[in-house]
């Protein structure tokens, strides 16, 4: 799971399966916090074994909730918890996957310039762009 800012003051949440093709996107407000985004995606995750996301996504709620869901969170604390969370350093090293998705997707100039104003607009050629670069 991750998320990259888009001009305008939007941000793109996105989740992505072992391959590092995105399953699950969701445009937001810029100034949403990662957890209100995590909560917005968290009924589309499909079945895993674990979710890998950086330290935006710590929250107890969200790591309570997949754990209600039976999904391992590896994720790391944020430097503000007094006790971190343990995590499978070997498995996080995968998260470079969702990073790659969003630099592919800027590879796409409309996308990484943030060239149209409409929020619903700016995510079609997401999807778009998406779709030709990890499905077509």
């Amino acid at each position: 799971m991750g998320r990259t800012k888009g001009g305008l003051n939007s941000k793109l949440h996105a989740v992505c399966d072992g391959e590092g093709r995105p399953i699950v996107m969701l445009l937001s407000e810029g100034q949403m916090s990662e957890h209100k985004g995590a909560s917005l995606v968290f009924d589309a995750l499909p079945p895993a074994k674990a979710l890998i996301a950086d330290r935006g996504y710590d929250s107890t709620p969200f790591r309570q909730a997949l754990a209600a869901k039976g999904i391992e969170p590896c994720i790391p604390s944020s430097r503000s918890r007094k006790i971190p969370y343990p995590y499978d350093k070997a498995l996080y090293r995968q998260r470079h996957k969702v990073e790659n998705l969003f630099a592919k997707l800027k590879d796409w100039r409309r996308i990484a310039t943030r060239d149209d104003r409409c929020a619903h607009t700016f995510f079609s050629a997401i999807c778009i762009a998406a779709a030709v670069i990890f499905w077509l």
